[in-house]
């Protein structure tokens, strides 16, 4: 009888931690001074987005945003967010330049990471293009100081 498996990383685990300094020191190294790096980083780049934890501890989120859709679905996001998982990084931007969001718009520039709409995967630090990930964060967070309400695509 073949049963789950149960490896898993404790990165990728719900995090106990009641901080954003808790969730990062409570990552096993090499892991932890990478987002550690990361948190500080985006700390810096964009000071008015207030890290906290988000998704019940399993994210580091920047900011917050509401959001509605036409169908009436509603409810609060994080601008930014830095997550550890089991075999990667992940940074997450909300925002949309035109008609795709700034993670798309920047995908050939991010470096050797993996993208999805909102998402940037990648196993280390060294593989994310810093600079312009930290632009696209500035970037998110200057719509949300303006007003714009341009974080994510419509509904189809």
């Amino acid at each position: 009888m073949k049963t789950k498996s149960s490896k898993t990383s404790a990165s990728s685990k719900k995090s106990t931690a009641a901080t954003p300094a808790a969730y990062l020191a409570a990552l096993p190294e090499p892991r932890r001074s990478e987002l550690k790096s990361l948190h500080e980083a985006l700390c810096k780049a964009v000071p008015a987005l207030k890290p906290y934890l988000a998704y019940s501890g399993t994210m580091i989120g920047y900011g917050e945003y509401h959001y509605r859709y036409a169908t009436g679905c509603e409810g609060d996001c994080p601008l930014v967010a830095l997550s550890s998982r089991a075999q990667y990084i992940s940074l997450h931007v909300s925002g949309c330049r035109g008609k795709q969001t700034l993670v798309e718009a920047a995908e050939a520039s991010l470096g050797k990471v993996s993208v999805g709409k909102t998402c940037i995967k990648f196993k280390k630090l060294a593989d994310l293009n810093l600079p312009v990930a930290l632009g696209l964060a500035v970037e998110a967070s200057a719509l949300l100081t303006n007003g714009s309400t341009d974080f994510t695509l419509a509904e189809k």
